[in-house]
């Protein structure tokens, strides 16, 4: 089996998808990528075919200060939609030359969907984070049918007839669990395959013996996150029963007590910790349920206000407010996750359920069944 994997330049949405693709090539099967040059050959292993350029449509370019609509109104007019224009040549030539027998297309990466119908592939969806399989605009009747109108423009341009480009009528990975994202409410076939979690890279042997609480934002938000950051560093210096650990990108902070890092190895770091608190990106969210972490969840924007949600619902930690939490509010929280059991009992459920789900594994074994 040939599988050709059309991903966005965005380290998150293509993590998932390496371990499925190391999956699949131990099985024997061909992978190759296809996206915006250089950028996704720096993120991936193996042969890359080249797709756009994704430096005019860089959500890098997003002004920090947008939210709500605003932040929904630039992600689609100025990232998702042109690039799929810019991209859908590329992934046209990169079936051409690679034949595959299945095309994945991550959600932001909509070309992938649109050239496969357009040459009657099979072809997946990878939804690696769950928020579109809730329907978060079904109750935002004029920001939906605002949403289908841009993309009727973009099958129109490229003379596809099928529907929404974000749902494969095929198949749906969602790299997360029932548990936490609860039931799809889509027509389209949704497979719950859990997070795939990247394996620890090095050690980390900072832990001084106490509670462990891990402040993170991402590798994005530095610009937006400076004020938050700044608050946490308080507040973990006024809990000495703890170990605070901030992952400050700029290294503007300084602090006595707590401890600052420019970059952390995440994974390896969440095995020592006790407690995490994030803006909710989804691979974040994952990486800490899967060591059974209760989080302190300050959503900014996109996806992560329903990944809060979800949270919050699952029992697995508290939400707090981004933009007006004061290191008083976050002390509150922090102590609230580390001292109540329920929240761990709920981010240990989580993490069963994504024991339970199969993974890259599972994954891999959803998309030999399309052939």
């Amino acid at each position: 089996m040939r599988v050709l994997l059309v991903v966005p330049p965005l380290a998150g949405h293509i993590a998932p998808l390496r371990g499925v693709a190391s999956v699949l090539s131990a099985r024997g099967h061909s992978v190759a990528w296809c996206g915006p040059a250089p950028e996704v050959s720096t993120l991936v292993d193996g042969p890359v075919f080249p797709a756009g350029d994704s430096a005019p449509f860089s959500l890098a370019l997003r002004p920090p200060e947008l939210r709500g609509f605003a932040a929904l109104k630039y992600l689609w007019e100025s990232y998702l939609v042109p690039l799929a224009d810019a991209m859908a040549p590329g992934v046209a030539s990169a079936v051409s030359s690679f034949a595959p027998d299945v095309v994945v297309a991550d959600q932001q990466a909509m070309a992938g969907g649109l050239v496969a119908a357009r040459c009657g592939l099979p072809w997946a969806t990878s939804a690696s984070t769950s928020t579109e399989l809730a329907d978060p605009l079904g109750s935002l009747p004029k920001i939906a049918s605002w949403v289908d109108d841009l993309q009727a423009g973009l099958r129109a341009r490229h003379g596809v007839l099928l529907g929404d480009l974000r749902f494969s009528p095929h198949l749906v990975l969602a790299f997360t669990t029932r548990a936490l994202a609860g039931s799809s409410r889509l027509a389209a076939p949704v497979s719950y395959v859990g997070p795939v979690v990247p394996a620890a890279s090095g050690e980390w042997s900072g832990s001084d013996g106490r509670p462990l609480v891990v402040v993170t934002l991402g590798t994005s938000n530095a610009a937006a996150g400076s004020r938050f950051l700044a608050e946490s560093v308080d507040a973990l210096a006024g809990m000495p029963e703890v170990q605070g650990l901030v992952v400050d990108p700029s290294g503007h902070l300084i602090s006595e007590s707590v401890g600052l890092a420019r970059r952390i190895p995440q994974v390896a770091v969440f095995a020592h910790a006790s407690a995490v608190v994030c803006h909710g990106g989804h691979n974040t969210v994952c990486e800490a349920l899967s060591a059974g972490l209760p989080l302190v969840v300050a959503p900014i924007r996109d996806d992560q206000s329903m990944l809060a949600q979800q949270v919050t619902a699952a029992g697995a930690g508290v939400r707090i407010r981004f933009d007006r939490a004061k290191s008083g509010d976050i002390r509150k929280a922090v102590t609230s996750v580390l001292s109540t059991s329920d929240y761990a009992a709920g981010a240990a459920r989580i993490r069963e359920s994504f024991q339970a789900a199969g993974g890259a594994e599972e994954a891999a074994t959803h998309l030999e069944s399309l052939v």
